[in-house]
């Protein structure tokens, strides 16, 4: 992930908007009746999903972490890794994200970025209410048509 600089906000909407300052593994927003705190996972998550949404996503993560994946999901009761090729930097009112995936094909990896991009920027502050200040994608690989009976997506295995 590349290290972030505090966004420039000009005058009036510095008390509207703050810094991306990490605290540790969680964002902790206060309201009149409390604190809400949310996980970094939690915000990995929604960035996993909402990645997997957009057509031309062949998987998430580089290879190694593709196949530490798959032999996760066939050891019973590990849970499956959530966060795989996601990288988040979540602060008291923005997120960063960084998202390593595998496309399919064919598909213009322009457009897909931005798609990509836009979902998860959607979903996380849909979701959160936290301000994505970026959502950084690393293509690590191309998945041909013909790569299908050699491997698949750790989302697809099946445990036998």
């Amino acid at each position: 992930m590349t290290k972030m600089t505090a966004p420039t906000i000009s005058g009036s909407d510095k008390t509207a908007k703050g810094e991306l300052a990490h605290r540790g593994d969680a964002a902790t927003t206060a309201g009149e009746h409390g604190h809400t705190t949310i996980a970094d996972t939690v915000v990995q998550k929604i960035a996993g999903v909402a990645t997997r949404e957009i057509s031309g996503v062949y998987a998430l993560g580089g290879g190694a972490s593709r196949a530490f994946g798959a032999l996760r999901e066939r050891i019973p009761g590990a849970s499956a890794s959530s966060g795989q090729g996601i990288d988040v930097e979540v602060g008291e009112r923005q997120v960063a994200a960084d998202l390593s995936i595998v496309v399919e094909y064919g598909v213009a990896i322009g457009d897909l970025s931005k798609a990509v991009r836009r979902n998860v920027t959607t979903a996380i502050e849909r979701i959160t209410g936290l301000e994505v200040v970026e959502v950084n994608i690393h293509v690590n690989d191309v998945h041909l048509p013909d790569e299908d009976e050699e491997t698949v997506p750790p989302e697809q295995a099946r445990v036998l």
